[in-house]
């Protein structure tokens, strides 16, 4: 890179991930939509590395409907084939059966009346978190917070979102602030109203 900024130690130079890094990792998501489509990417990611989801997001917009949980809900056992043959995605039965699993959660979800950006965000008081981290070494992979959130997301009927899936989800969401605070971003995210960890 020639721009001279300072970004997390992770970042590498893939461009792919550098765009994602700095646009948005750590950004504050509210959109339902959206959320889903990050719970869909993460679920998908388990055991992987981030960047190899990355590279198939568009396929999996494709694959999945552009994440639109009404319409991945009606998948039936022919769709989900089908999908199990798409050479452009993860070709793993738990997570492809995963993610309608986890549309139809979401539509029960909504029919309560609740949205999931209310859902999850009141695990942190509707406010992001700020980690305050100096170094990679002291990013956690899990913490209580995630811990209760997929929990609760369980008992909900969703499934891929364990307690360090889900972390990694707050990370990506915005609900928690990791970016190292040498990072360049580190201080654009927290004058937007982060709060320091508890």
């Amino acid at each position: 890179m020639t721009d001279n900024l300072v970004r997390c130690s992770w970042v590498g130079n893939d461009p792919l991930m550098l765009t994602y890094h700095d646009d948005e990792w750590g950004a504050p998501v509210h959109d339902d939509r959206r959320l889903f489509e990050f719970m869909l990417l993460e679920g998908a990611q388990a055991g992987l590395s981030w960047s190899t989801i990355l590279r198939r997001r568009e396929a999996y917009r494709k694959a999945f409907a552009g994440f639109d949980p009404e319409r991945i809900a009606r998948f039936d056992r022919r769709k989900v084939e089908s999908l199990l043959r798409d050479e452009s995605i993860i070709r793993n039965r738990r997570k492809v059966e995963g993610a309608v699993q986890n549309a139809r959660a979401y539509l029960a979800l909504r029919a309560t009346g609740e949205t999931l950006d209310a859902f999850m965000w009141k695990f942190v008081d509707g406010k992001p978190i700020d980690g305050h981290r100096r170094s990679l070494a002291q990013v956690p992979a899990t913490t209580a917070v995630s811990d209760a959130m997929s929990k609760a997301m369980k008992k909900l009927g969703f499934t891929f979102f364990g307690t360090t899936i889900c972390y990694a989800h707050m990370q990506a969401v915005g609900m928690v602030n990791d970016h190292l605070v040498t990072c360049f971003r580190y201080p654009v995210l927290t004058r937007l109203g982060r709060r320091k960890r508890s």
